[in-house]
């Protein structure tokens, strides 16, 4: 269990760099570390599984309410269980990819895991990455930072990934034209839209390194 300490907030769009930049801060700190759209990724794994339709949201909602959902955070390795397994390594996976931002679109879905998300954050000392935690889940959050990069270098960073994992195969246009689409749910959702919180540190980070962003960040927390 971290000393108690600072609640950091980290938002911005799919490949902005949060998971890893997040991930570093919380190891560097001591702290916690929760990546909110594991959660998301687990309903949209768990809805695929059981063959519910996406287009439902009374069923997804039904669904985020009854799957029991926590994490094992161990210095710079989380995994997520559902129902007590682990599903970690099938949360990126490309149906997971391509439907997850319609499934957390849905304001039951969303409330369902916002819950969860506020009783973990006020354990304290914890680095919290998402869409919405600055604006919705931690509102109070002692440091709030936007990440944000143009789509074309978001789209390379994926793929770049991507072409580790040879059991997916997929293709530079295909991630972007993905990334595209979640921007587009993810900031016009009438729920929750990805938006900077209004007190906000917004980085660019087209051109840091993940080591310069956390940097950054870093001085910007002794700062405040």
């Amino acid at each position: 269990m971290p000393e108690a300490g600072h609640t950091i907030a980290i938002d911005g769009p799919a490949a902005s760099g949060k998971t890893r930049v997040g991930r570093s801060i919380a190891c560097k700190l001591g702290y916690w570390f929760l990546d909110t759209g594991t959660m998301y990724r687990a309903v949209t794994l768990s809805a695929l599984n059981e063959q519910i339709c996406l287009s439902d949201a009374v069923k997804l909602t039904g669904l985020a309410k009854r799957l029991i959902i926590d994490f094992v955070s161990k210095g710079d390795n989380d995994r997520l269980l559902v129902n007590g397994s682990d599903v970690t390594d099938k949360l990126r996976n490309r149906e997971v990819d391509q439907n997850v931002s319609k499934v957390s679109a849905f304001r039951g879905v969303r409330n369902a895991l916002v819950s969860q998300q506020q009783k973990i954050g006020n354990r304290g000392s914890i680095v919290m990455v998402g869409r919405d935690i600055g604006t919705v889940v931690l509102p109070q959050a002692d440091l709030k930072v936007y990440l944000d990069a143009t789509v074309d270098v978001r789209a390379n960073r994926r793929y770049l990934e991507a072409k580790t994992n040879t059991a997916s195969p997929t293709t530079f246009q295909n991630i972007r034209a993905d990334l595209v689409d979640r921007d587009r749910i993810d900031t016009k959702r009438e729920t929750s839209p990805l938006v900077p919180a209004s007190d906000a540190f917004v980085l660019d980070t087209n051109s840091l390194s993940i080591e310069q962003v956390v940097a950054t960040i870093l001085n910007r927390l002794r700062r405040d």
